[in-house]
């Protein structure tokens, strides 16, 4: 169960200031006070026994307007605390949706509110309850007490406000109230209020939260509301077995949302067979906003992406094969969205986390799904060289080759299935040829070509060689000179992905000469440079 917004200690909010506030003033009042009755307030009453007693010898025809005015204070206080409370929320409200219904379903909130309305209505039954031969005194001191307490709570409660408006603050509740409604869904769905519909509201609460965040480029918000969706997913995946089936029909409460009555009668049908309408809700959302960021956010667009993976992830760890795929949908609209609006830094960093995820799959031996996503990766890597996005087209063929070399160290039996795909990448390149597109990927197949030499896999890399036969041998010295040239596995600019796409270990190195003497290149002579480009 995701956890509330942790809140401020209580000794350090609450206890410590009123505390602290309540001892500084009986210290100065009682010194004040005892040095009145010693040496300046003049002779005292004969009754009096000492300060204390004679400060509780109230005197009826003397204290009637003091009551009143203690009435009109805790009254005074509670227009005070409601006018500044009022503002903040109302400020608040106008950026982030559900702001004044969380406020006001808040306990403690509602408690200062009621105290104070109580005391007033206390300290006004009191004042009409003095008479010339009696003094209630008891309910005196009572609302003497509540007068000072109403003092001394202002200051603690307003900042427990401003803590309870912060942002991350707001992002953290409504994230926790979507996983509490969703598992009380979960478990029957015809309990009271429709939880599929509380559901959903908290799902878009947060994707307003992410868009308003957005335009106003506040990007510490933005990337909390969209790791709350996350994280809201993954606390909902935990629950998903234990299921009732009525939560994954589309009820009533949300068929009506226009992310669902937009959709054909059939897609809809699948979201309910499939049990996904949770899931595909949220990446939804991930899409909405993943555009809207496109041009102005791109950090929005690698979290976004980084947070689908993780999905991805545990999605394979559940074996929901279904989701697997509708995880692979969303993470390919990315790339048509990205490549549609030529933005290559994007692609780059999305294409590294499509990676990631197909690694994580080999892990989890989902190899079925792994080679799923290495299709669609080769796929884009086509588009891409269609769009004359060559770089584009050369991340594909170093994260794929990267996915070979890491089926192989996880010992994964889809191996050669992916290796067959990869030397499939260049031939369309070779009928339309741009020579840096194609240059880049047959890097990266010589790079993977030395690492199976370099790990005795002599058959697999042989394969790569027979594939590199017809090509001219300029080219192929060319990339001989490009890859043995790459010293560094750091490349000169800051990079998200942390190393250089031609950097090779050097036992891996040490086996090109074997690789290109395959294939009647032994002159590597003269080379220098070579470094692979960054993202553009």
């Amino acid at each position: 169960m995701a956890s509330q917004p942790k809140k401020p200690s209580f000794y350090l909010q609450w206890l410590f200031p009123i505390v602290t506030l309540a001892l500084a003033a009986s210290v100065v009042f009682w010194a004040l006070w005892t040095l009145d009755w010693f040496a300046t307030g003049g002779p005292p009453r004969s009754t009096a026994t000492g300060p204390l007693d004679r400060y509780l010898s109230f005197d009826p025809d003397h204290i009637t307007d003091a009551v009143s005015a203690l009435s009109a204070m805790v009254a005074g206080v509670l227009g005070l605390v409601i006018t500044v409370v009022s503002i903040i929320v109302q400020l608040s409200a106008d950026r982030y949706t559900g702001v004044a219904r969380m406020f006001l379903k808040d306990k403690l909130n509602l408690t200062v509110m009621a105290f104070y309305v109580i005391g007033t209505v206390i300290g006004v039954w009191l004042s009409v309850a003095i008479h010339a031969d009696y003094v209630p005194r008891a309910t005196l001191l009572v609302m003497i007490c509540i007068t000072t307490f109403g003092l001394l709570l202002m200051a603690p409660y307003f900042g427990y406000v401003f803590w309870f408006l912060e942002p991350m603050n707001i992002i953290a509740r409504i994230r926790s109230d979507a996983v509490k409604v969703a598992a009380a869904g979960l478990e029957a769905t015809r309990s009271g209020a429709d939880p599929q519909a509380a559901t959903l509201n908290a799902m878009e609460e947060l994707t307003d939260l992410t868009s308003n965040s957005i335009s106003g480029k506040d990007k510490i918000i933005a990337s909390g509301a969209v790791d709350a969706l996350k994280d809201f997913t993954l606390e909902y995946l935990k629950k998903k077995p234990m299921a009732v089936d009525d939560w994954f029909i589309i009820g009533a409460g949300i068929r009506e949302n226009p992310d669902f009555v937009a959709m054909d009668p059939e897609s809809l049908a699948d979201l309910e067979s499939r049990r996904t309408w949770v899931e595909w809700k949220v990446m939804r959302q991930y899409l909405g906003i993943y555009n809207e960021a496109l041009a102005d956010m791109r950090d929005i667009n690698y979290l976004i992406a980084i947070d689908t993976r993780y999905i991805g992830e545990a999605a394979g760890e559940a074996r929901d094969q279904e989701l697997t795929t509708l995880v692979y949908r969303f993470m390919n609209s990315y790339m048509r969205a990205t490549l549609n609006a030529r933005d290559v830094r994007t692609a780059y960093n999305v294409l590294n986390q499509y990676r990631l995820l197909v690694e994580a799959l080999l892990r989890q031996r989902n190899g079925r799904a792994a080679i799923e996503g290495v299709k669609h990766m080769l796929y884009y890597g086509h588009v891409s060289f269609d769009m004359k996005l060559t770089f584009v087209t050369e991340t594909v063929a170093y994260d794929v080759s990267s996915l070979c070399q890491y089926a192989h160290e996880q010992g994964s039996p889809e191996e050669g299935q992916m290796l067959e795909q990869f030397l499939e990448l260049d031939r369309p390149l070779r009928v339309r040829s741009q020579e840096s597109a194609l240059l880049g990927v047959r890097k990266a197949q010589v790079k993977l070509a030395a690492y199976y030499l370099a790990n005795g896999e002599n058959e697999k890399a042989r394969n790569i060689s027979k594939d590199m036969e017809g090509e001219p041998p300029e080219r192929i010295l060319t990339i001989r000179h490009a890859l043995e040239s790459v010293k560094s596995k750091d490349f000169w600019e800051i990079i998200d992905r942390g190393r250089n796409f031609e950097y090779m270990p050097e036992p891996q190195r040490e086996q090109l000469a074997v690789f290109f003497g395959w294939l009647g290149i032994d002159d590597a002579s003269g080379s220098e440079g070579g470094a692979a480009s960054p993202a553009r």
